[in-house]
C-alpha cells in the first residue's frame, strides 16, 4: 500500500447498514461480551486485519503504519450497552434487576428482555413492566406510580407463579438481562434502535478501517483500534492501549437535546464533557480536516457524560484525547440517529487517519524541553520560546 495527501474516500454504505443491524442484534451487557467480540474480530479478520483479546476482553487490533516518528494513534469504541441483571427471585414469578450502566428505569419499562441463565442451550424471554401495569386493575393509580428500578420487574414468558418456578428454569440472581433492541431503519435514513450507543460508532469505525482498505491506503501513522466491553460501567479503556499512542480518539454518542449542538445528520466533536476539556490541539486539528474536505462536523459540549477517553486518561494513558460522535436523540432511552452523520463519521475517521499526528515530532517522546514546544496556539505564546521572567509581565 502506498501513502498519498489525505483525500476523501469511498465507503462502503451498504456494509455499514449491514453491520450496524448485526451488531445491534447481538445482546451484549456491559460483563456479557464475549459473542459481540468474536463478531468484530471476524469482521477485521475478513479485512485482513488481525487482532488479539485482553483477559479483560478488550480487542485490540492495528492498521500499520511507518514509524519514522516513533508515535501512533488510537481510536476507541466499545461493543458492552446498559442493561440489567437479575438482583432477586420474586414470590410472584418475577424478577427484581439491577440497571448495568446508568440508565432510567423510565425507559426500560416496556422492554422485551433475553435472559441468560447458565444453561447456554436455552432462552428465556420476558418483558419489562411497572408494578402496577393494568390500568383496568389500578386505573389512575398507574399514572401516580414513581419512576425506579424497585417499581418495574421482569414478567418471564414461561409458566411460573413463584420463585421455585423460576429455579426450575434456572433463574438465579446474578443471571444477565438484555434489553432487546428492535432495530429499524426507515426509507429517510433515520435508524432507531436501543444501543446504538455504541454499536452504531463500532459500525462507522469499521466502515473507516474498510475504505482504508479497500483503496489500499497506509495510515499516516499506525492506526490502533481498541474495542472496549466495559464503557457502559466506568472503565473501558483503562487497559489494551498501545504504549506508543500519543493520540486517542474516543467514537461515542454525541448527545441530540435541547441545549445542544449535535445533530443526528451530522458528526459531532466534542470539546469537553462531565469529566472536562479534550485536548485543546487534538479537537481543533480535527475541526480543521474536517471544514478542508467539507465534513459536516459540529462542535458540543456534554454536562452528564464520560467516556473512554476519561477511563484511559484515568488509568495514566500519556496521550491527547478527543471525542468525535454520531447525534443520538434519547440517549440510552428510545434512541434514533440518521445514516447521514455516520457517514460523515466514517468519512472524518478516514481523512484523520490519512492526516499527520498533531505535533509528530514533539509527540514522538512523552516529553520535552518547553523551549522545544511548538504551539503557537496557546495564549500567549512566542516563536521565540519561553523568556526570562512571567510571560506578559514586564
Amino acid at each position: 500500500m502506498t501513502a498519498r495527501k489525505p483525500q476523501p474516500l469511498k465507503l462502503d454504505l451498504e456494509y455499514l447498514r449491514q453491520v450496524l443491524v448485526e451488531l445491534l442484534e447481538i445482546p451484549s451487557p456491559s460483563g456479557r461480551t464475549d459473542h459481540i467480540q468474536q463478531y468484530v474480530g471476524e469482521r477485521l479478520s475478513a479485512l485482513g486485519i488481525s487482532s488479539t483479546l485482553t483477559r479483560r476482553g478488550a480487542l485490540s487490533a492495528c492498521l500499520p503504519g511507518p514509524r519514522s516518528t516513533g508515535a501512533d494513534r488510537a481510536v476507541v469504541v466499545h461493543t458492552d450497552t446498559i442493561g440489567g441483571m437479575v438482583k432477586r427471585l420474586k414470590e410472584n414469578g418475577r424478577l427484581e434487576i439491577n440497571p448495568i450502566g446508568t440508565h432510567s428505569a423510565r425507559f426500560a419499562e416496556g422492554a422485551h428482555v433475553r435472559i441468560f441463565t447458565d444453561d447456554l442451550d436455552r432462552v428465556i424471554t420476558g418483558q419489562v413492566l411497572p408494578l402496577k401495569a393494568s390500568g383496568h386493575r389500578y386505573n389512575e393509580a398507574v399514572d401516580l406510580q414513581g419512576v425506579g428500578w424497585e417499581l418495574v420487574e421482569v414478567r418471564v414468558d414461561e409458566p411460573v407463579h413463584d420463585e421455585a418456578g423460576l429455579r426450575a428454569l434456572g433463574v438465579d440472581a446474578g443471571d444477565f438481562v438484555a434489553l432487546l433492541p428492535n432495530p429499524t431503519i426507515t426509507p429517510s435514513g433515520y435508524v432507531k434502535s436501543r444501543h446504538l450507543d455504541d454499536k452504531a460508532g463500532v459500525a462507522a469505525v469499521l466502515t473507516a478501517f474498510k475504505a482504508m482498505v479497500d483503496a489500499g491506503v497506509t495510515p499516516a501513522v499506525t492506526a490502533h483500534l481498541l474495542v472496549t466491553v466495559t464503557e457502559e460501567i466506568g472503565h473501558g479503556a483503562s487497559h489494551g492501549l498501545d504504549p506508543d499512542v500519543a493520540e486517542i480518539v474516543s467514537v461515542d454518542a454525541a448527545v441530540v437535546a435541547p441545549g445542544q449542538q449535535s445533530r443526528e445528520n451530522a458528526a459531532t466533536l466534542a470539546m469537553g464533557d462531565g469529566v472536562g476539556p479534550f485536548d485543546y490541539h487534538l479537537t481543533r486539528n480535527l475541526a480543521s480536516i474536517a471544514k478542508e474536505h467539507g465534513v459536516d462536523l459540529v462542535r458540543d459540549v456534554f454536562d452528564y457524560y464520560r467516556s473512554d477517553a476519561a477511563s484511559a486518561v484515568e488509568a495514566g494513558a500519556h496521550a491527547r484525547v478527543a471525542l468525535l460522535g454520531f447525534g443520538v436523540d434519547a440517549t440510552h432511552g428510545h434512541e434514533r440517529t440518521h445514516l447521514d452523520g455516520l457517514h460523515h463519521l466514517a468519512q472524518l475517521l478516514c481523512l484523520y487517519l490519512q492526516s499527520p499526528l498533531v505535533f509528530p515530532e514533539w509527540d514522538a517522546e512523552p516529553e520535552g524541553d518547553l523551549a522545544d514546544f511548538p504551539s503557537l496556539a496557546v495564549q500567549p505564546a512566542h516563536e521565540e520560546g519561553p523568556r526570562e521572567g512571567p510571560i506578559g509581565v514586564e
